[in-house]
């Protein structure tokens, strides 16, 4: 299993648009052959960041949908990332908490 986890930075006043700009993102990887959860939202707490979360069954189907794009989504580009610490991780194994 992989887990894609971390944030973005946007200006605070970009957030909204960001989201709104990649709003069709989580709902095509969540579609995708081996696609386990997406996600990217609001912090609660930072209004600079976003968090992103991302599991996948492997890498075969994490990079056929990373090069599945599709760029004429009619939705409006997102805003320049002000920075951005995300990170791919390899779970060898799943417990019940």
């Amino acid at each position: 299993m992989i887990i894609i986890a971390g944030h973005l930075r946007v200006a605070a006043t970009d957030r909204d648009r960001y989201l709104t700009a990649v709003r069709d993102v989580a709902a095509q990887a969540r579609r995708a052959p081996g696609c386990l959860d997406f996600v990217q939202s609001a912090d609660p707490i930072d209004p600079e960041r976003i968090n992103i979360y991302e599991r996948w069954e492997d890498d075969e189907p994490l990079m056929a949908f990373r090069g599945s794009g599709d760029e004429a989504t009619g939705e409006p580009s997102p805003p320049e990332l002000l920075g951005a610490e995300v990170a791919k991780y390899r779970i060898s194994s799943v417990e019940s908490p």
